[in-house]
């Protein structure tokens, strides 16, 4: 059987593109997509590190390598399942932001990030925006789409073109592709599936502040009405994630460079405060997209528990990442942590982790279920 991505990339090629394929936003945002002629050397595309057949993340490794062939990001490509749901980048409070795009927000809108990749030198890698127009205008399919959705003089300029570009991808972003709420999950709230006594069990540690701090941060809606919800909050905590030393080495960063997270963010007002903070993911799809964290430094989902466990446990055994041997490493950067959420509810035994890792698999998409077995 083939993949989603083949699936939809052989569509792609079955006919040359005609206009009439494109009529709509979203199926000129598919079509963009997909397209590897908006990268520097035609090697990638938003699918490459956002693969529709991994939860729209990229299955490669702790971050994703760039066009040019030798380039390795600093970053986990977060999944683009869901994400039009997160609201645009906003100041809550002092010092407290929520939404946006990128982990550190700061992209305000998804089509604010879709323009982001084809311009980074360590991504896609192109110039400026004018040469991702220009190759945009390299098929007639695409000038008479772009014509007939965003008018004829949409090429006059090339910042309007080329946020023409984002708008169509983000469109296609917001499709039921990336979000369809059929998870194990999802039924079980419509009485089409039951949890087992294990998934169950994590589902009330889950949403117990007795039990738990998950839904501090991996709750949005009411718990009455949990129908479509995406599991996160969307706001910016720094949770001492230790620094991922092995991708340091291998893309050239170098150890001790703490990443900033959203002090880094052109958008905030102040960043004092702010260092480390992190938007908060979804946790749909969750099981089948890691490596996890930021920077990728986990690899297994159980491993994620198991070190926010640490910060309520007394037990030395339980210091120990099993990935490693050692003890988890130190906070990438040791201010701003979110210590009152991290400190919610008592240590968990074995059987508590096993269960919140059981029901975090609950939330896989229907069509990524096959994964949670590989």
């Amino acid at each position: 059987m083939k993949s989603l991505a083949l699936r939809i990339f052989c569509a792609l090629l079955a006919a040359p593109a005609m206009a009439e394929d494109l009529a709509t936003l979203e199926k000129l945002g598919e079509a963009l997509f997909f397209d590897e002629n908006l990268s520097q050397n035609r090697t990638q595309s938003c699918s490459t590190c956002h693969n529709p057949d991994y939860g729209f993340a990229d299955p490669r490794g702790m971050a994703s390598p760039g066009d040019d062939g030798v380039s390795i990001g600093d970053r986990n490509a977060p999944t683009a399942s869901y994400a039009h749901f997160a609201p645009m980048f906003e100041k809550l409070d002092e010092g407290v932001y929520r939404g946006g795009q990128f982990h550190d927000g700061r992209a305000a809108t998804l089509a604010d990030q879709a323009g982001g990749p084809p311009l980074n030198p360590i991504e896609m890698g192109m110039p400026d925006a004018a040469s991702v127009v220009a190759r945009l205008e390299e098929n007639p399919a695409y000038v008479v789409a772009f014509k007939d959705l965003f008018g004829d003089e949409i090429f006059a300029d090339q910042d309007e073109a080329y946020a023409a570009i984002t708008k169509a991808i983000a469109a296609f972003e917001g499709t039921d592709l990336f979000s369809p709420f059929d998870s194990k999950y999802d039924r079980y709230l419509r009485g089409e599936a039951e949890l087992t006594r294990e998934e169950a069990l994590g589902e009330t540690l889950f949403f117990s502040q007795q039990f738990t701090n998950c839904n501090l941060c991996h709750e949005l809606k009411p718990r009455a009405g949990m129908e479509g919800e995406t599991f996160t909050n969307y706001e910016y905590h720094n949770i001492g994630v230790p620094e991922n030393g092995a991708l340091r080495d291998m893309n050239g960063v170098g150890r001790g460079h703490p990443d900033l997270g959203l002090a880094q963010n052109a958008l905030v007002e102040d960043a004092a405060g702010l260092a480390g903070k992190i938007k908060v993911p979804t946790l749909r799809n969750v099981a089948v997209t890691g490596p996890y964290m930021h920077n990728g430094v986990f690899q297994d989902l159980r491993t994620v528990v198991l070190f926010y466990n640490t910060y309520n446990t007394k037990s030395e055994a339980r210091m120990i990442n099993p990935e490693t041997g050692e003890r988890f490493g130190a906070p990438e950067v040791a201010e701003n942590l979110s210590m009152e959420e991290l400190t919610t509810g008592p240590a968990l035994e074995d059987r508590e982790i096993d269960a919140l890792v059981a029901f975090m698999k609950t939330l896989t998409d229907a069509r990524y279920e096959h994964l949670l077995d590989e």
